[in-house]
């Protein structure tokens, strides 16, 4: 498969963008066997870029998928690697496909972020409503700490900044990095998914 490009984002992890449409035999995904197919390409894709981190999924040239073959690839591969990469879309404008996406995605509560330019998305399963307002603040970044949220946000302590992002990340919003504090213990960095 032909990878168009690779890049590396602020906190030096590779991000790879891919066409899906190189990974399907035809430009539209119909069913829950042809969408096995394709998941059986990009996993293997996915194993042989152990060091990638980000895979943003170009959609151009792929004209339409119905809700089973997008349940069965990028849904099931996001869910694989919830917590250590991520997946998100661009080239992604037919609502119509936008639609499926986040019906396969909501079903099985899976977020996807969806790119236009620098404005990023959420499309599949929704954030509580106590942890929006740290995702919209983690996607307006390439990267957040909680001790960032909390200097932006009155009212919120370390603690609870901690828990929304931890919570963020479990649930496969955004991505997170160990990093050493000034204070000589680990500090988390999360990270938006594009």
């Amino acid at each position: 498969m032909a990878v168009q490009s690779v890049s590396v984002n602020p906190i030096n992890e590779k991000t790879v963008l891919i066409r899906l449409r190189e990974f399907m035999d035809e430009p539209e995904g119909w069913g829950r066997a042809a969408g096995r197919d394709v998941y059986r390409r990009l996993l293997e894709f996915v194993e042989a870029n152990p060091g990638v981190t980000v895979f943003r999924v170009s959609m151009e040239g792929v004209r339409r998928v119905d809700i089973s073959f997008a349940s069965e690839t990028l849904v099931e591969l996001a869910r694989r690697y919830r917590g250590s990469k991520g997946f998100c879309f661009v080239d992604l404008d037919n609502v119509d496909m936008i639609e499926n996406w986040e019906a396969a995605a909501s079903k099985k509560s899976q977020p996807f972020t969806l790119w236009v330019g620098d404005n990023g998305r959420v499309i599949g399963a929704e954030p509580s409503q106590g942890n929006r307002d740290a995702l919209l603040f983690a996607l307006s970044r390439p990267q957040v700490r909680a001790a960032e949220f909390v200097e932006a946000t009155p009212n919120v302590s370390i603690a609870n900044a901690s828990t929304k992002f931890k919570q963020l990340w479990t649930q496969g919003f955004l991505l997170r990095r160990e990093h050493g504090s000034d204070s000589g213990g680990v500090e988390f960095v999360y990270q938006r998914i594009g």
